[in-house]
């Protein structure tokens, strides 16, 4: 799993996830790969450039990374999402869950 974390803006962390899917075969790994990046962050945003697939228990992962931001008085963000992962989130009513940005600057600056 190749997840990539830096600081960025005021101190918002972005995680860069960069795999063709989030799904069954890879998202234990992604939930334990995330936890040790937001330790106790509570400004998050997931770069998702790249993701072609995310499935229900992807999206489960995500989930329970917003709910736990949420439990901190934070927020989790997404951005950079390709179409056809957009049109899931949509189609699952995600878009409506979830904070969801075009690009990393707009997700970033969201926390102003």
């Amino acid at each position: 799993m190749e997840l990539n974390g830096r600081v960025e803006g005021h101190d918002v962390l972005v995680i860069e996830l960069r795999e063709d899917n989030l799904d069954a075969s890879n998202v234990r790994e992604f939930r334990d790969a995330v936890q040790s990046l937001m330790q106790d962050r509570t400004r998050v945003v997931l770069d998702m450039a790249g993701v072609k697939f995310v499935d229900s228990s992807g999206l489960g992962a995500l989930i329970s990374c917003l709910r736990q931001l949420n439990g901190r008085k934070g927020d989790f963000r997404l951005c950079e999402m390709s179409r056809t992962v957009r049109a899931l989130f949509e189609l699952m009513r995600m878009h409506r869950v979830f904070s969801i940005h075009e690009t990393r600057a707009e997700a970033v600056a969201s926390f102003s």
